[in-house]
């Protein structure tokens, strides 16, 4: 069984193992399992399962992962970590051998894998080695705290930490992706360098930002959440389990945008649109919550939302027709508090805009991290896009609440407000890409705003008090399906861009001239930094009816082949939406990386190009570049750890830590 903890090993230092358990009772389901595993799997793992030649220990993970979880996988093997499928273990051998597992105990007397530290205060530190190197070192104490360790010259350790956290998706909740940090300034970011890089293997292109909470960086792909030394990128613990076969949607890709933290867990979704929470120090799965049925074209990519006690989240299967909501959690207990449909039954008010049979069916996602203001304590949410996506015969109408924002009471999740960017979209416009919170002067006065570059081509700005359209301005130069906005906000439309059977050219393409990855809105220079696309594309509409197990898109797309078009990283005065400057980069225009922006007059961008790059908050002036050799699909982030400013972002399947030369 080779490779069975590609799957199942968190923890573990290579040596001479624990001593084994006592046997099982003869004739026990245990006893049974104890010989399957003698004969099929200890040539691997060991007879006592503490690891082998072939593959590790897996007594530390055993414990955390479901018999489900460990059924499917000795049924399916985990080919791309070496382990092979094993159909011909019967059911009742399979719970056997599970059955014998369970007797497997992580901490049965003294292992290579426990160590006793000194550290530099003269003070003994025991525990279990989760991993270590020659200069750090992660422990799982006695007192079952974790601690992160560091070697003097004295050679004993001293316990670090961050002192500035990333705890969320945007860093705050209010989605502006800014920092206060400001060690790597304009004037040095050239002396940046890569401080370490953790490579996730078996996957294709990340698209999670790292979190970093109390030291550990929590980074994520689909059905997959690592834990790591935030200072060095050791690996701490590794929960995984099994994509979830026959599931269709974008989560199949392995898209996962990332985790919440709040008290003692973490919070990601899985492929198949449930809501895990997972103990902090070892990874263990502490609840479970299906936000809806996978089968009816429900799957999830977006990383939660922590809101007082509650954890929030939306899912993806918009271009699967799946109805979309937004739904809160108890952190503790996973039950549901509310829940937020975005697109209204039959009958109920908002379905007059729905003309047709398309409201059955309406999409509606609800798959990026939303934002909340605490003081006004509204939760403000993204909407996408109608279904079909690129056909509106059968749904005539502004299709509320689609390619809206929508502002929701965080207690209750009733509706206070909701602005409608693209109604009755038939061009994929959903409006995922983010919106920053801004607390600005505005007409003389202060005033609560917020800004988005919407997927549209459009700008906005609103009053979030209320909702009220206070600007609107195209950003892209390519922008044909309509010649602008009313005083209202409501687009007006260019006739002969709606998709054809045959085809039919418009601008921007489906892709955007934006989309879901990070803005950011610094205070210090009043600008708002957006990653854009000036590209054009080919829409072509077919007809389709829903169906469990299949796309909606009601057509396809392609990019202008007459016209390759060009990124853009542009600066904003959101008081006109005017351009300040832009930097265009090199490349094909298809590329998601976001943008961060901080406090030492840095903006740090993944580039067209497979680099990750810097430039001058205030003139946009090239600083800093370094090629990954990877086109980014993430969205950069920055801490403090060990009193040292870090930038990570994820590069196709690593993350990157930068700093600055010690």
């Amino acid at each position: 069984m080779s490779g069975f903890l590609g799957f199942l090993w968190t923890i573990g230092v290579q040596g001479q193992g624990p001593p084994p358990p006592p046997l099982p009772p003869a004739g026990s389901p245990q006893a049974a399992g104890r010989q399957i595993f003698i004969t099929r799997c200890a040539s691997c793992h060991g007879t006592n399962a503490n690891g082998g030649e072939f593959a590790p220990s897996i007594v530390e993970r055993v414990p955390l992962r479901t018999d489900a979880e460990l059924n499917t996988l000795l049924h399916n093997g985990l080919l791309s970590s070496g382990m092979p499928a094993f159909p011909d273990i019967v059911d009742q051998d399979r719970a056997n051998l599970i059955s014998f597992l369970r007797t497997l105990k992580p901490f049965w007397g003294e292992s290579a894998a426990r160590a006793t530290v000194s550290l530099q205060d003269g003070k003994k530190l025991q525990g279990l080695v989760l991993n270590h190197a020659a200069n750090d070192m992660q422990i799982l104490g006695d007192d079952h705290q974790l601690y992160l360790l560091r070697k003097t010259e004295a050679d004993a350790y001293r316990v670090v930490t961050s002192q500035a956290d990333w705890p969320s998706y945007n860093g705050q909740t209010t989605g502006g992706r800014y920092s206060e940090l400001k060690q790597i300034t304009s004037a040095n970011v050239q002396k940046v360098q890569a401080k370490w890089i953790f490579p996730m293997h078996n996957v294709w292109s990340v698209q999670a930002t790292p979190i970093v909470a109390g030291g550990v960086m929590y980074v994520t792909y689909a059905n997959q959440c690592y834990a790591l030394d935030a200072g060095s990128g050791r690996q701490i613990w590794h929960y995984q389990r099994s994509p979830t076969v026959g599931l269709i949607g974008n989560a199949i890709s392995g898209a996962n945008r990332g985790v919440a933290v709040a008290g003692d867990k973490v919070f990601m979704v899985t492929d198949n649109a449930h809501l895990i929470a997972l103990n902090r120090t070892t990874g263990a799965l502490v609840w479970e919550t299906a936000l809806a049925d996978w089968h009816d074209n429900y799957n999830a990519t977006g990383a939660p939302l922590v809101v007082g006690s509650m954890v929030i989240s939306g899912t993806s299967g918009g271009d699967e027709g799946a109805r979309g909501f937004v739904v809160a959690l108890d952190q503790a207990t996973g039950k549901e508090v509310w829940r937020f449909w975005t697109v209204p039954k039959p009958g109920e008010p908002g379905a007059e805009t729905w003309q047709g049979s398309g409201i059955n069916h309406p999409a509606g996602a609800t798959w990026m991290t939303g934002t909340y203001d605490q003081d006004l304590d509204t939760l403000y949410w993204p909407v996408g896009n109608p279904g079909n996506d690129l056909n509106g015969d059968e749904r005539l109408g502004d299709n509320l609440y689609t390619d809206s924002i929508v502002a929701l009471d965080p207690t209750t999740g009733k509706l206070k407000w909701y602005f409608q960017f693209t109604p009755h979209d038939v061009h994929d416009f959903d409006a995922m890409a983010p919106p920053a919170l801004v607390d600005a002067i505005w007409e003389g006065k202060p005033r609560k705003l917020m800004v988005q570059a919407n997927r549209n081509g459009f700008l906005y700005v609103l009053d979030r008090t209320n909702g009220k359209f206070l600007l609107g301005r195209q950003f892209t130069t390519k922008l044909t399906w309509a010649t602008g906005l009313t005083p209202e906000g409501r687009p007006i439309l260019a006739p002969g861009h709606e998709p054809t059977h045959e085809g039919t050219a418009s601008c921007p393409w489906l892709n955007g001239a934006s989309n879901w990855y990070s803005t950011s809105w610094n205070p210090l220079t009043s600008l708002y930094y957006a990653q854009t696309n000036d590209k054009c594309g080919i829409f072509t509409r077919t007809d389709e009816q829903y169906q469990r197990g299949h796309g909606l898109m009601g057509g396809s797309f392609a990019a202008d082949p007459s016209d390759p078009g060009r990124r853009v990283l542009r600066a904003f005065d959101i008081q006109t939406g005017k351009v300040v400057w832009e930097l265009p980069q090199t490349g094909s225009a298809e590329s998601f990386g976001g943008v961060l922006s901080t406090a030492g007059g840095v903006v740090f961008y993944g580039a067209d190009d497979g680099a990750f790059a810097a430039a001058d908050a205030s003139t946009g002036k090239p600083l800093w570049s370094f090629p990954t050799g990877e086109p980014p699909h993430a969205s950069p982030m920055t801490y403090l750890f060990d009193n040292k400013q870090y930038v990570a972002v994820a590069m196709g399947q690593n993350i990157i830590a930068f700093g600055l030369p010690d």
